[in-house]
């Protein structure tokens, strides 16, 4: 690929900051170096700050063009995402992630052996996904039925979000100060939504 003058492009949005709990950055879970990363949520807790790193090549391609954006150079919200990497550290958000995400794939796969419409789960630290399917051998897609267990869910007090290519798969990411009484409580509302299908 970077033969041909391609570049690899890390998305760490989602997937960055230790979220994975084994890794600080998703790509590392891949043996890749990228050419360009993306940052964000993670970086501002919420504050509308994002972050791109790349290359000294790459970047010097910039040199000369213009180049805009809304919040660029905030000192704000630039301290605050100090601040968030400084929380990362001293509370050990990313082993939190680690431990509170194999807590919670364990106890989905302990769902996906009671429940037959769950066809796989997976995830990575606090990535987690659930896919629903109404056959496991055709692995047709559950999308129905998906949108319904989100729903029980949310009468039950948990948001969750749904994706896949039709709908049928329970995409979450918990915040990564989540505790074992949130994750308990996680798993109790998706046992009760999957029962009330």
């Amino acid at each position: 690929m970077r033969a041909a003058g391609g570049v690899c492009i890390a998305d760490e949005v989602q997937t960055g900051f230790g979220r994975t709990g084994t890794h600080f950055w998703g790509f590392e879970t891949q043996d890749v170096i990228p050419d360009i990363v993306t940052m964000a949520k993670g970086i501002g807790n919420g504050a509308p700050l994002a972050a791109v790193v790349t290359t000294p090549k790459i970047a010097q391609s910039l040199l000369g063009k213009v180049h805009f954006n809304t919040f660029g150079g905030n000192p704000v919200v630039s301290a605050i995402g100090k601040a968030v990497l400084e929380v990362i550290e001293k509370e050990n958000l990313q082993a939190n992630a680690l431990k509170l995400g194999n807590h919670i794939l364990a106890g989905l796969n302990k769902l996906k052996e009671k429940y037959k419409i769950i066809g796989d789960v997976r995830g990575k630290g606090l990535m987690l996904g659930i896919e629903m399917v109404k056959d496991r051998a055709t692995k047709a897609p559950a999308s129905a039925e998906c949108a319904q267990v989100v729903e029980n869910a949310r009468e039950l007090g948990l948001l969750l979000g749904k994706g896949g290519l039709w709908g049928q798969t329970i995409r979450f990411a918990p915040p990564m100060c989540i505790t074992q009484a949130d994750a308990d409580f996680l798993l109790e509302v998706l046992d009760e939504s999957f029962a009330a299908l």
